[in-house]
């Protein structure tokens, strides 16, 4: 019957690796002859492992050979974030919107495979709301939430969609930015015939406000949305 328990080669592979993920993680972009100096390992195994990693999402290379982590340690990451101090951080802003529009409102943050994790809400206040989408996953694919995770915001500092994911629901979506990147985003969703276009604005610049709000507690330098000069 074979053993359940890893064999010491395997578990010294796991720990190597683990080492390596972790300076690459430490600090700016680093070469691999440094990275396996600071873990006390041949060039030749540290690349090995590097490699391992690489293909499995954890680190990624530049063009001039030096490792930066990778897009599933970023993920894994914002996840571990999430479901730790950003819920308890972002909370207070999820009630202020819910208290200045009556409508649901959502933290999310990006999942594997280009999804959308819902990971906390506060419920609107209205006799018509939306439901709650907490630990629902979606793929992003062309919704408001989906620019916002990925920065791609206009100077509003808001993305806003009708229709698009559930008929007769409006969405207003903000980054929540960190220094480098972005953290998750706030969402809005309410019915659209309660949302025309001038309410969408208002209710985007609340939100896009809340968003800055949180940014600015994980350390990011955000200006103020622009208002409407309309």
């Amino acid at each position: 019957m074979p053993s359940s328990l890893a064999s010491p080669s395997s578990t010294r592979t796991v720990e190597r690796a683990l080492g390596l993920l972790a300076e690459v993680c430490a600090g700016p972009p680093i070469s691999l002859t440094e990275c396996a100096r600071r873990v006390g390992l041949p060039p030749s195994t540290a690349l090995r492992l590097l490699r391992t990693l690489e293909g499995a999402g954890f680190v990624a290379r530049e063009a001039g050979g030096a490792f930066r982590p990778g897009v599933r340690v970023i993920q894994l990451g914002a996840a571990a974030l999430g479901r730790q101090s950003l819920v308890e951080l972002a909370q207070p802003s999820l009630t202020r919107i819910v208290e200045q529009t009556g409508e649901s409102t959502y933290l999310v943050v990006r999942g594997p495979r280009d999804t959308a994790v819902y990971l906390a809400m506060a419920e609107g206040t209205h006799p018509v709301r939306h439901t709650s989408w907490v630990g629902r996953a979606i793929e992003l694919a062309d919704l408001a939430v989906g620019a916002a995770l990925r920065g791609d915001v206009p100077e509003v500092g808001y993305v806003a969609q009708r229709d698009t994911l559930e008929p007769d629901i409006t969405a207003i979506a903000a980054p929540v930015r960190r220094p480098g990147g972005i953290a998750a985003a706030l969402n809005l969703l309410g019915p659209s015939y309660r949302i025309d276009e001038q309410t969408t604005h208002m209710y985007g610049r609340i939100v896009a406000a809340e968003a800055a709000r949180v940014g600015a507690v994980l350390g990011a330098d955000i200006p103020q949305p622009l208002g409407d000069s309309a």
